[in-house]
């Protein structure tokens, strides 16, 4: 079976790439001024593209079953110049592809979302603009399924952490101050933590891509969750850390403000992917990915 599979070059979808490159035929669509060189390595090729006619190209010669598109442009708190860039990304080119899977009989897509399209718990209420744009191209797929015989489901994500992580996430600076015997100013702390341990994630993505290769109608226009079973407040992850780790963080509680819009509880009313089940406690986790301190 022949995959594409988009955001390849971020954290997830490289550790992706990574677990199916000896199961499936992978081909990775990057930008060209994309840094590939981690990719090379990988059993893949590498399709770089500029302009959206390079995806109708690359469809048209490759007879792809199913699309995991993961590709995605973050911007906690936007600014105008970051309008454009988020359309660009997270709505024009996942419609791009979606169009070329229509053109092509492509049977089935995965896409990536949110836990920030439900702020609050509820059905749909963006906690920032990038939520809003993740929620934006859920609705445009609706056209594609209805038109079409593709099969669009999605897979939310909220936070994520695990070895060898490039980003900037809570881990990575707690080990940071560590090190450096720093203080860090965080916000008091009282938020409840949903964060999943990479291998869980990608366990989910490849239940579900098994599961849409036996039957894909079953589950259009389903959206499904990756969710830990310990939902902890910050501050309760930072004594874990601290446990698994015998180290002591020198973190300064209050010292910043909460974000606009927070987080306070994240979005329970998701069900995750049928047959999939979470397999690293956090403190298994953790010690999995702080190697050394």
């Amino acid at each position: 079976m022949k995959l594409l599979i988009t955001g390849a070059t971020g954290y997830i979808g490289f550790e992706l790439v990574k677990k199916l490159q000896n199961t499936y035929d992978i081909v990775v669509l990057v930008r060209e001024s994309s840094d590939t060189q981690e990719l090379q390595q990988l059993n893949c090729n590498i399709a770089p593209y500029t302009h959206p006619t390079d995806i109708y190209d690359l469809f048209n010669t490759h007879g792809f079953e199913g699309v995991v598109h993961l590709a995605s442009n973050v911007v906690v708190e936007h600014d105008q110049n970051d309008i454009a860039p988020l359309i660009e990304s997270n709505i024009t080119f996942g419609t791009t592809l979606l169009d070329a899977c229509k053109q092509n009989h492509v049977k089935w897509f995965i896409n990536t979302g949110t836990f920030w399209q439900n702020f609050e718990g509820t059905t749909y209420n963006p906690v920032n603009l990038y939520a809003a744009t993740k929620e934006a191209f859920e609705v445009t797929a609706k056209y594609f399924t209805e038109t079409s015989d593709l099969t669009f489901t999605t897979i939310k994500l909220n936070d994520t952490f695990g070895p060898n992580d490039p980003r900037p996430k809570v881990f990575n600076l707690w080990t940071k101050i560590v090190k450096s015997g720093e203080t860090l100013g965080m916000s008091a702390g009282e938020q409840i933590i949903d964060i999943s341990y990479i291998d869980d994630v990608i366990s989910a993505y490849t239940r579900l891509i098994e599961l849409l290769r036996l039957d894909p109608t079953a589950y259009n226009n389903k959206s499904f969750v990756v969710s830990n079973n310990e939902r902890v407040t910050l501050k309760e992850l930072a004594n874990i850390f601290q446990e698994v780790t015998q180290t002591q963080l020198n973190i300064e509680w209050g010292a910043r403000a909460y974000r606009e819009r927070e987080v306070m509880i994240p979005f329970v009313q998701g069900i995750c992917v049928p047959g999939w089940e979470q397999q690293y406690t956090l403190s298994k986790a953790i010690h999995k990915t702080v190697k050394e301190l």
